[in-house]
């Protein structure tokens, strides 16, 4: 998995350090603009979070559980990938104190930009 994000970033660590104890190995790489990222793997306007990821052909935007991640590789839709749109509390990475989720939802990406819902998390 490859994980593009600012330097600046926090909670972007603590998700790779999510997805390393689910078992990715990770690759991260720094920048300082993360639109051509975004642009290059499809990410639609609007789905946007503060770190993206590529694996297994799809790109992951955003606080993604591993869980998702694991299903997406395995039923390998015909999608461009999953994005957790802002930054939901309680979300990986997004962990509170208090152990709060916020309800968010994982969405499908499909080949055409429009998305679906993938999973939900928090309800």
């Amino acid at each position: 998995m490859v994980v593009t994000k600012t330097p600046s970033c926090g909670c972007c660590h603590l998700w790779v350090e999510h997805m390393q104890d689910a078992g990715f190995k990770v690759e991260i790489h720094d920048v300082d603009d993360m639109t051509p990222v975004k642009e290059r793997v499809g990410v639609p306007y609007g789905k946007g979070s503060c770190h993206t990821a590529e694996v297994g052909g799809y790109f992951i935007e955003g606080h993604v559980p591993a869980e998702d991640v694991k299903r997406l590789l395995a039923e390998k839709p015909n999608a461009k990938g999953l994005a957790v749109p802002g930054m939901p509390l309680g979300s990986p990475g997004m962990e509170t104190p208090d152990g709060r989720v916020q309800p968010y939802a994982v969405e499908l990406v499909a080949q055409d930009g429009s998305t679906s819902p993938f999973s939900r998390h928090g309800n």
